[in-house]
C-alpha cells in the first residue's frame, strides 16, 4: 500500500480516497482486536475510510480444535455483526460517492 504515496491526484488525494475498507479476522478476541487496529491504521494512512463497526471476527473456543471453515452455521452474533458491517460499509460508500473528499489545491 505504500506505493499509493507516489500516486496522488491533482488535489493530493491518494487512490483509496473515497473508498471504504472493512476487516474480517478469525482468531482469539484480543488478537482480532489487535489485527483490526493495525489494519485500520494502515488502511487509513493511505486514504481508505473505515465505517462504524468496520470489523468482524470469530473467536471460537479458547484452545479449541474447530476452525471457522468447519462450522456448520455462522454463529448468530457473528452473522449479526457482519450484517451491520456490510450495511454500514454500503451506506458509507454511497455517502462518499455523492460527497467525495475535496482534497487540497496549491
Amino acid at each position: 500500500m505504500d506505493a499509493f504515496f507516489g500516486e496522488p491526484d491533482d488535489r493530493k488525494r491518494l487512490p483509496p480516497f473515497g473508498k471504504v475498507a472493512i476487516v474480517a479476522v478469525v482468531g482469539n478476541e484480543d488478537g482480532a482486536h489487535h489485527v483490526c487496529a493495525e489494519l485500520y491504521q494502515a488502511l487509513n494512512d493511505v486514504g481508505f475510510t473505515i465505517p462504524a463497526s468496520g470489523g468482524t471476527y470469530w473467536v471460537g473456543e479458547a484452545m479449541g480444535k474447530i476452525n471457522y471453515e468447519d462450522l456448520k452455521k455462522t454463529p448468530d452474533k457473528v452473522a449479526a455483526n457482519t450484517q451491520m458491517l456490510a450495511s454500514n460499509a454500503a451506506h458509507l460508500a454511497r455517502v462518499l460517492k455523492s460527497n467525495p473528499f475535496p482534497g487540497v489545491t496549491d
